[in-house]
């Protein structure tokens, strides 16, 4: 695969044989963002367990200090009440029945969270077809089938990101933008691999952090000593 020459320059800085320290990684992965548009920074953990295992699911929630620098637009399914709280906390889109209908004949998907209280799963389930797949169906382990809608939709909104190991038993999660700085993503990252050492199944044996690789959208991985994060 040819790469580009901005892609390139930013290899030359990265000895791709060396674990790095956290700080040292993010200044570096800072460094590498060369396009045009302000690049997501990801970290990418894989992790010491084997997720096809119920005892070794690895999957949480965590607000992130500065934020993910996306703004999520969140629709809540709610009746009365609660409908009025998701409206009063800054839900970009509130109903009931109605919204269920509309995404249903509509096939509408301008929004990137949904939250429901738990009296509107049963409306909300019958899509699950249609949302499970794309990552939109609301949960309870994520904190998104819940009474306290106004709580959800701040944490959303305050940055709030899910981690969740995939089949390859990686966990990848965005912590926030280039435009960040060093000193902000760091303080993101921190943050989350404290939430995922945290989560470590008691199944798990062994290394429980195999890898860890922090990179921006456009620019190379670079390698992190996962034994800073106090695994």
């Amino acid at each position: 695969m040819k790469r580009g020459k901005k892609y390139q320059d930013s290899v030359k800085l990265i000895d791709t044989t060396k674990l790095y320290d956290p700080e040292e990684a993010i200044t570096l992965c800072v460094q590498t963002a060369k396009a045009k548009f302000d690049e997501t920074v990801e970290l990418s953990v894989r992790l010491g367990v084997d997720s096809r295992q119920a005892d070794q699911q690895v999957r949480g929630v965590v607000v992130l200090p500065h934020g993910t620098g996306k703004t999520q637009r969140v629709l809540v399914i709610a009746k009365g009440e609660k409908a009025d709280a998701a409206q009063a906390a800054g839900a970009d889109f509130v109903g009931a029945e109605e919204m269920v209908q509309k995404i249903q004949t509509e096939n509408w998907f301008d929004y990137d969270v949904i939250v429901c209280t738990p009296d509107m799963m049963g409306a909300l389930g019958r899509l699950g077809k249609v949302l499970g797949p794309k990552g939109l169906m609301p949960n309870p382990k994520s904190g998104t089938v819940t009474m306290d809608v106004a709580k959800a939709v701040a944490d959303i909104k305050a940055g709030k990101v899910e981690y969740r190991v995939d089949k390859t038993n990686i966990i990848h999660v965005p912590v926030g933008k280039a435009s960040f700085g060093a000193e902000k993503l760091s303080d993101n990252v921190k943050v989350l691999m404290d939430a995922v050492v945290k989560a470590k199944p008691a199944a798990a044996k062994g290394t429980y952090l195999k890898s860890v690789v922090i990179s921006t959208t456009m620019g190379p991985g670079i390698k992190v000593n996962g034994v800073k994060f106090n695994a």
